[in-house]
């Protein structure tokens, strides 16, 4: 892999131990970050990267998305849960095949790196076959991006004779097989993880048992907690009593729990992510953003459902940020009479979720999330000198606030250039989204032939 220097541009780490820059290099090496510092010697035989306008930062980590909708864009945008439940897992969900799981996640996880994400945390719960799981694989290890891929749970509407989706518990089979194939060595870009049902809908019986499974493979173990009563209302605290929590038990949402389960759960290393926008739209309440905070707790953040949110993670940031300034600071007021004198939140933090906070909840923290000597380079070149961002007083506010995609101007995943000069490395893109189109196509075809059919 060859050396690659990033020179002159602005420094972002989001490493407690090294401070940002406001000018500086950084060399890549094999892959990883080797030196980061200002006016950095000449390197022969080394490319470089003239950063000179920009702000070089780590890739920002999505914690949570269904990267299998990306064919749907747009249709939930009006959606409740209740809408979303019935319309995406009992029918849309129904009709995809192995071809629309790949090229959803293929061009899903290529919008991720457009938009400067470099990992994903892909919660795929629309794998009924071992042939759909491994065409999601496929789709993700194509793009080219870092994840961790969440073998989830289908919801269909039992047919006759079958058991409810809530009876089923993880195919181990089907984790092992995983685990011990393409998922074996554990240093590639791809990790192995659980998306369950978890206490929320299914029994606790099969959710004792996925969290045994997640526990005896050490893996990432996450599930939905939210979006209506539990069918297990009492889950959560059964699964501490049973010592069956440990730091790789992730919630997402949770926005109901009760504040001493919260701290009881985070007590045992229990992580959360946050999906704020999705959150807000469908009513599950405020986002725990606030509790995590006050807790001193990390806290990853996502952007859900691709059928309903932009896909990137500046918008993410932003909706999760403001939101809970907006309900910290009410909060104050309703308390004292006052509003606070200094903001409860700060832009850094917000930043820190998508970085060093999500790769740590992701299990990843010691090879991405900042910028490190030693760290692989996941980097990512934001345009500082765009009209948006023009004129950047300040390295964190400027990248939460004024950053977004059409500022993304190159990607490094693991050292190799994957965005260059605002546009993706990648043969036939736009063969990729007509096959992208044409899938969604088909599937709300047949998913307005099975609704008239319905009625």
């Amino acid at each position: 892999m060859s050396r690659i220097v990033i020179k002159g541009g602005a420094i972002l780490t989001m490493d407690a131990q090294r401070p940002d820059l406001a000018q500086g290099d950084l060399v890549v090496d094999g892959g990883r970050i080797a030196a980061i510092g200002p006016g950095l010697p000449a390197i022969e035989n080394a490319e470089t990267i003239d950063a000179a306008g920009m702000i070089v930062m780590p890739g920002l980590v999505n914690g949570h998305l269904h990267t299998w909708q990306s064919a749907l864009r747009g249709i939930a945008g009006d959606w409740t849960v209740g809408g979303y439940m019935q319309a995406m897992h009992r029918g849309l969900a129904t009709l995809y095949r192995p071809e629309d799981i790949f090229i959803a996640n293929l061009m899903g996880a290529l919008n991720q790196i457009n938009s400067g994400t470099t990992t994903l945390v892909d919660w795929c719960h629309n794998n009924p076959t071992p042939a759909h799981t491994d065409a999601a694989i496929d789709g993700l290890a194509e793009a080219g991006i870092r994840g961790v891929f969440l073998h989830g749970s289908p919801k269909p509407d039992p047919r006759p004779g079958q058991p409810h989706f809530s009876e089923i518990p993880m195919p181990r089979n089907e984790i092992e097989r995983l685990r011990k194939g393409r998922f074996a060595g554990g240093e590639g870009l791809l990790r192995l993880g659980l998306a369950i049902l978890g206490p929320s809908y299914s029994t606790y019986e099969v959710t004792r048992e996925d969290v045994v499974l997640g526990r005896e493979l050490d893996l990432l173990t996450s599930m939905h907690v939210g979006g209506g009563p539990a069918l297990v209302p009492d889950g959560l605290e059964r699964l501490l009593a049973a010592d069956l929590v440990w730091p790789n038990f992730n919630i997402v949402h949770g926005n109901d729990i009760a504040p001493q389960t919260i701290r009881r759960l985070i007590g045992r290393g229990a992580s959360f992510t946050v999906t704020a926008e999705i959150e807000l739209q469908m009513g599950y309440g405020d986002p725990l953003t606030g509790a995590m905070h006050e807790l001193n707790a990390p806290m990853s953040i996502g952007t859900d459902v691709e059928a309903a949110a932009r896909g990137d993670m500046f918008t993410a940031m932003r909706v999760t940020l403001q939101h809970e300034r907006n309900r910290a600071i009410l909060r104050a007021l309703e308390r004292t009479g006052a509003r606070p004198v200094q903001m409860p939140l700060t832009c850094r933090d917000a930043l820190a979720w998508a970085t060093i906070q999500g790769a740590r909840i992701a299990g990843l923290d010691r090879r991405v999330g900042s910028l490190a000597i030693g760290k692989e380079a996941d980097i990512v070149l934001l345009r500082a000198s765009d009209i948006s961002m023009f004129p950047v007083r300040d390295l964190v506010s400027s990248v939460v606030m004024q950053g977004g995609v059409a500022s993304v101007d190159t990607v490094l995943i693991g050292g190799r250039i994957v965005k260059r000069d605002g546009r993706l490395c990648v043969a036939d893109l736009g063969r990729h989204m007509e096959e992208l189109r044409r899938s969604g196509d088909r599937i709300l075809a047949e998913f307005e032939l099975m609704s008239r059919q319905a009625v």
